[in-house]
């Protein structure tokens, strides 16, 4: 992947033409998704409800709730896809002279120390395998905790779940609830057309049903049942992912802090932890409008105690005194988008 990049880096430096012909290539996803949700609203509105089902009642209750996923589930899409990536704040970038400082460094040691001298009044905690600050050589900044570099994206993203080619963007902090909730929405899209047109389906296959609408109705129903299936288990992994507060690199990488690994570093009880991506406003909760708490650089930790010696412990879950079970989780800086 990173030979990959480098070659297309290297071709758009030396032909414009090659650099938006691989920006065209990775919306070949996106448009795929767009050209099959498209062809699923003609067969289910138009050959469906329209030519197929007689009860009026029953038509309208079908297009009634339809068109509200339709558009819920196209609303989150949109977020998700065309959220942009907040850059990683400049007090994380290292200066110029340190950077000088840190090429002409002879010895890891030295680099090491430099690193941790400009770091020392971050809001940082992770740290490499080797212990070491986590420094990003390609955006020559300290990484933030839970803070990535993406190589199709070619910069670090906040709280970086995954890059995502479905979406043509990263998932991250500032649209991982959206990408939550286009899950929900999809999981749901399908499994709607899936169960009101079974019956349908099983009158096809009886030879009950004429005309070309009866071949839509066979695509439709397969189509949405493999994508039923296939998002069920991948919304209900991130739905574990969201009560656990972790993202799916640390899932597969156990994040590193001073003390040691610590998979629920970040975990400050389920409840606690579906507020951190959804917020505190349940009316918010299921719409695609951004809600979560924090800024993607200060995370909350609880505290070490004598017993455990841990910087996030593994015993008795210790709070500060003035922490409210009841209240968001205690952000050092809290920002509502």
């Amino acid at each position: 992947m990173h030979a990959i990049d480098g070659a297309v880096n290297r071709m758009g430096k030396q032909n414009g033409s090659c650099w938006w012909c691989f920006k065209a290539v990775k919306w070949i996803p996106v448009i795929f998704i767009l050209t099959i949700v498209a062809w699923s609203y003609y067969a289910y509105v138009v050959q469906l409800c329209y030519c197929i089902i007689d009860n009026y009642v029953q038509k309208g209750f079908y297009l009634l709730f339809f068109h509200i996923l339709f558009l819920m589930f196209l609303w989150s899409y949109w977020q998700t896809v065309f959220t942009e990536l907040m850059p990683v704040p400049d007090k994380f970038k290292i200066p110029d002279v340190e950077m000088e400082k840190l090429q002409q460094a002879e010895t890891e040691e030295v680099q090491r120390q430099i690193l941790e001298r400009f770091a020392q009044d971050l809001p940082v905690t992770n740290r490499t395998i080797k212990g070491a600050m986590r420094f990003c050589e390609k955006c020559q900044l300290i990484k933030p905790d839970r803070a990535h570099h993406c190589s199709v994206c070619g910069t670090c993203v906040l709280k970086m779940d995954h890059h995502c080619p479905w979406v043509n963007n990263c998932v991250g902090f500032h649209n991982y609830k959206f990408f939550m909730l286009f899950l929900a929405y999809a999981l749901l899209y399908c499994m709607f057309i899936t169960a009101t047109s079974l019956q349908y389906f099983i009158r096809f296959w009886r030879g009950e049903l004429d005309g070309m609408g009866r071949f839509h109705l066979l695509f439709l129903f397969f189509v949405a049942l493999m994508f039923a299936v296939s998002l069920n288990s991948l919304f209900f992994y991130h739905c574990y992912l969201v009560v656990h507060n972790r993202s799916t690199l640390e899932a597969f990488r156990t994040p590193m802090f001073r003390t040691g690994k610590d998979k629920d570093g970040f975990s400050l009880g389920k409840y606690n932890n579906f507020q951190e991506v959804f917020g505190d406003n349940a009316r918010l909760w299921f719409l695609p409008i951004f809600s979560s708490f924090g800024d993607g650089v200060n995370f909350p930790e609880r505290l070490c105690n004598e017993d455990t010696h841990t910087l996030l412990g593994h015993g008795t879950q210790q709070w500060g005194d003035d922490t409210d079970f009841d209240s968001p989780p205690p952000y050092v800086n809290q920002v509502h988008h």
